[in-house]
């Protein structure tokens, strides 16, 4: 993580409990699961980045709070609109977040999937550890991967697996339903994501 001199951040309230978000000049840098209460979810996001300073949001992250919330209260809000700050990032893990922030709500994909449009389906297991490792949750929709088969796989936030089936609910994701490539020729799949 950054230095995050100059880097905002603050806790709100979400239909899920209270949420965290931590930005900087060049957009979002971390977003935060419920915790217990909005002081562990606020200690939670200091831990993460803890150079920002707890202050009022500018326009673009008050607008960006405002759709998460909507998001998490059942309206199917498309996020990829709202910039983030990633460049400190490694080059892998970016592309797994790029790849999923085009799942959008009410869909999913395979881990499989995402690695065939990045170019090597045999790297399912990559992807999964990349979106273990997912500073920004919500935003980059790590929720809506899931296992082949129709299991839903592994989730990092707090509450783990009960969380992700909790916000697939929300937004009206069928878990074990198709997943959004699951139509498409692998390779085609993979050609038309690159």
């Amino acid at each position: 993580m950054p230095t995050m001199t100059g880097y905002g951040m603050m806790v709100f309230p979400t239909a899920i409990g209270p949420c965290g978000i931590a930005w900087g000049a060049r957009g979002i840098v971390a977003t935060q699961l419920p915790q217990a209460n909005a002081e562990l979810t606020l200690a939670r996001l200091k831990g993460r980045c803890p150079d920002a300073n707890a202050r009022s949001p500018r326009a673009e992250i008050e607008r960006a709070i405002d759709e998460i919330v909507a998001l998490l209260s059942g309206d199917r809000r498309d996020l990829r609109h709202l910039v983030l700050d990633v460049d400190d990032i490694p080059e892998f893990e970016r592309r797994v977040y790029s790849a999923t922030r085009e799942i959008l709500p009410g869909a999913t994909a395979t881990y499989g999937e995402i690695a065939a449009q990045l170019g090597d389906p045999l790297l399912a297991r990559d992807v999964g550890q990349a979106l273990g490792r997912n500073p920004i949750p919500i935003i980059v929709p790590c929720h809506r991967v899931v296992a082949a088969g129709g299991k839903t796989g592994g989730f990092s936030g707090a509450g783990g697996v009960v969380t992700k089936l909790r916000l697939l609910t929300i937004e009206g994701a069928e878990p074990g339903g198709p997943t959004l490539f699951e139509h498409l020729p692998l390779q085609a799949s993979a050609r038309r994501h690159r």
